[in-house]
């Protein structure tokens, strides 16, 4: 396997090793992500609310399962495309694959992770990636997911939770701690808002209370502002998002290229 040292250079370890010794959160992308003419979105960089830095993407896509990601609160570290690996198929042929995303979990462990457009992106050979991504995340006690898009209201609503994210919306602890108090109980967005104060200087504090999990909301219905509002516990990512299938096929063996 291959990953961008904190140097700049390519380093080289057997992925058995480096799994349990290298932070690949903390690294860059050991590979640009493509530009492709003609695409309406294109490469950027995601503000992680989970590390307070940014996170580089490729897709929209990618950034609709950064946003999954940023919420789980059984995840504390993202990266972009951190690390390659290689192998040979069982035809001795030299492999290679860089999954799009990196996820450290609470517990050590953690997810690579693959983003495509539809379930059949990226053809035969992302397919084949997938099935060896499953096999050496295994190998060392993580998971591999290549999940399908999300669905469109459910990716509106995070954008709309996402633009909140920031501490800046949280205003002062006090107005927080106030719009908490406000839907101890449940109830309709605009009630709650407007028992704490003035909807203009309340409402940021509230949606930034309904990203973090604090408050929670239908996130599979439309945002409006009489939703019900209740208080929260997040889900994880793996709640809120199904893995996308995928076939066996031809993924070889894991015999790393040296």
């Amino acid at each position: 396997m291959a990953f961008a040292g904190f140097g700049g250079s390519v380093m080289r370890e057997r992925w058995v090793d480096a799994a349990v010794t290298v932070a690949f959160e903390e690294l860059e992308p050991v590979s640009a992500f493509p530009v492709v003419p003609g695409r309406r979105w294109g490469p950027g960089l995601w503000w992680s609310a989970t590390t307070g830095r940014h996170v580089a993407s490729g897709s929209n896509a990618m950034r609709a399962q950064l946003m999954v990601l940023d919420r789980d609160p059984d995840v504390v570290g993202l990266a972009g495309r951190p690390v390659r690996l290689h192998w040979y198929d069982e035809q001795g042929r030299a492999r290679s694959w860089t999954p799009q995303l990196f996820a450290r979990r609470v517990d050590g462990t953690a997810l690579l992770v693959d983003c495509p457009s539809h379930a059949a992106a990226g053809g035969e050979r992302a397919l084949s990636a997938a099935v060896m991504m499953e096999r050496v995340c295994e190998q060392v006690g993580w998971i591999y997911r290549r999940p399908e898009p999300l669905d469109a209201l459910l990716a509106a609503n995070l954008r709309w939770l996402a633009g909140y994210r920031h501490p800046r919306n949280q205003v002062r602890p006090a107005l927080t701690a106030a719009v908490l108090e406000a839907f101890a109980s449940p109830r309709p967005l605009i009630e709650g808002v407007e028992a704490v104060g003035d909807p203009i200087e309340v409402l940021p504090a509230a949606f930034h209370t309904l990203w973090h999990g604090h408050l929670q909301v239908p996130l599979d219905k439309p945002l409006h502002e009489r939703v019900l509002v209740r208080p929260g516990t997040l889900p994880s990512s793996e709640a809120l998002t199904a893995a996308g299938p995928h076939r066996e096929a031809g993924g070889g063996r894991f015999r790393e290229v040296p």
